[in-house]
């Protein structure tokens, strides 16, 4: 099983990933946490250099390759390799983010981001796609308290995140098989329960989906 995170700054996804790999884990299902971009050694470094506050001069078609170059070796080292052992991956962002972050709000690279996306993945898809949904005010306030450091695309314009809210929106609307919408203002717990619901026919009966 292939889950990935999806949404804003803030938005929740490190907490609710936490809350859900420990859910796995007390129930028996051995899964792999991984994230885009640094999911590797090399995508670490990667990673360092695309959320620098020293590189934001990057131009776009650099940032894009960077991406694409730290999900070919993540696919190959960590998602392909754990799937293919019968384990469930749970990612932080995956190729919906390229295709929303540097591609429907800069309105540019659509066919090269679709071609980068389908040769870096090795056709690992994933089987649910939980979108994390809240304004952009709220994402960024709540990103603020928890850190008052902010990276290279934290420190972009309101405007522009919000931009990215509704692109993954709109994508979602595009992909209704594939993904799920989780309004992310409600209280922790009561996400986690949403996205328990949202998970629970993919399980045995045995599993998360009991009372």
């Amino acid at each position: 099983m292939f889950i990935t995170f999806e949404g804003i700054d803030g938005c929740g996804k490190s907490t609710q990933i936490s809350w859900f790999e420990a859910t796995l884990r007390e129930n028996g299902i051995p899964s792999v946490v991984t994230r885009e971009p640094g999911g590797t050694k090399i995508g670490q470094a990667i990673r360092d250099i695309l959320l620098s506050l020293d590189n934001t001069c990057m131009v776009p078609l650099a940032e894009l390759f960077l991406y694409a170059a730290d999900r070919a070796q993540h696919v190959s080292e960590v998602i392909k390799p754990a799937l293919e052992a019968g384990k469930w991956v749970i990612c932080d962002r995956y190729f919906d983010a390229t295709t929303v972050y540097q591609g429907v709000v800069l309105g540019r690279h659509e066919k090269l981001i679709e071609q980068l996306n389908r040769e870096t993945t090795l056709g690992c898809k994933p089987d649910v796609t939980l979108l994390l949904d809240c304004p952009a005010e709220v994402g960024l306030e709540r990103r603020t308290k928890r850190d008052k450091r902010r990276d290279r695309f934290e420190r972009k314009t309101l405007d522009f995140h919000i931009k990215i809210r509704y692109g993954y929106l709109a994508l979602a609307n595009k992909y209704k098989d594939r993904f799920r919408i989780i309004d992310s203002t409600l209280p922790e717990d009561q996400v986690a329960r949403k996205i328990r619901e949202v998970i629970s026919p993919y399980l045995p009966e045995s599993d998360l989906n009991q009372p």
